[in-house]
């Protein structure tokens, strides 16, 4: 049986604190329910709060990252993937993933949504951006959930996964 991968996507340097905080607590959720978490691996933002709680809770943690370089990994990564592709690493991140969490906004995160949602892969929208929400929901209103919480995430990819 293939394991399930949920892809956390967001804002590195520029993710704000409601970010971080949902982030880390959607880690936590993913590794509590024995999923592996899918990041872009990086020491930063929302890729380092979702890695990090997800290893609070003991998870398993899998980072695409852009570039060959050592000292961008988090500390928590399990599985280091270096593509080498910037950007275009964006796509693997999503193809990879059996259902993908946004969290916050940024333009990665919007790339990343954009190709999934090209995909026909599930999106889970957890942020406070308004104009964000309306924009996505439109592309696709049939593969773009909107959510308000980390648990609502979770129990909306429960649900998209059954």
């Amino acid at each position: 049986m293939r394991k399930i991968i949920v892809g956390v996507m967001g804002p590195g340097e520029k993710a704000i604190a409601s970010d971080l905080q949902n982030a880390y607590e959607l880690g936590s959720l993913i590794a509590q329910e024995g999923w592996i978490l899918l990041t872009g691996g990086r020491n930063a933002g929302v890729m380092d709060a979702a890695n990090k709680g997800a290893k609070s809770a003991n998870g398993l943690t899998l980072g695409i990252l852009p570039r060959n370089e050592q000292d961008s990994i988090c500390d928590e990564v399990d599985i280091a993937i270096f593509t080498d592709m910037g950007n275009a690493r964006n796509n693997i991140n999503v193809l990879s993933s059996n259902v993908i969490i946004a969290c916050g906004m940024g333009a990665g995160t919007a790339s990343e949504i954009a190709l999934a949602v090209k995909a026909n892969q599930p999106v889970i929208l957890l942020t406070d951006d308004a104009e964000s929400k309306v924009f996505f929901k439109k592309l696709s209103p049939d593969n773009v959930y909107l959510v308000d919480s980390a648990i609502d995430a979770i129990a909306t990819a429960k649900a998209i996964l059954q």
